[in-house]
């Protein structure tokens, strides 16, 4: 049959699309406190890092899961309390609403742009519409 070596000649790909569902992870962190023999009096440790909620458990990306799920998904807090609770998670709805009123006043300053560069888009659109230019 077959007389002499094999040799490639091509190949034939197929792809595949596939869904990881949302893996939930506890990240830990550690802060060492040292102290002096001598003195005994000196204690140091690193600050903590800062949060959105402090010392709560969310990470940010976590709390931004939950925004995008709430305003861009339209997935109401009660549905993702029960979507957490699937995979053992379990969260309130009050908790969850707790998160996202925390960010919320973390993203005031970028709402307060936006909001301040969407009504002066408007004012160039309704002066440029009665023909005058602003400066």
């Amino acid at each position: 049959m077959l007389q002499g070596a094999l040799h490639q000649i091509g190949e034939d790909v197929a792809e595949r699309l596939d869904v990881v569902p949302t893996t939930f992870r506890v990240l830990v962190t550690r802060r060492p406190r040292y102290g002096c023999r001598s003195c005994e009096d000196a204690i140091v440790q690193a600050p903590a890092p800062a949060r959105i909620v402090e010392g709560g458990i969310p990470t940010e990306a976590l709390i931004a899961q939950v925004l995008v799920s709430k305003y861009a998904d339209h997935v109401p807090l009660y549905r993702q309390a029960q979507i957490y609770a699937r995979q053992d998670i379990r969260l309130d709805r009050s908790t969850l609403a707790d998160w996202v009123g925390r960010a919320a006043w973390y993203l005031r300053p970028l709402r307060d742009r936006s909001a301040g560069a969407r009504y002066r888009a408007r004012q160039n659109e309704d002066w440029s519409a009665m023909g005058l230019c602003p400066r």
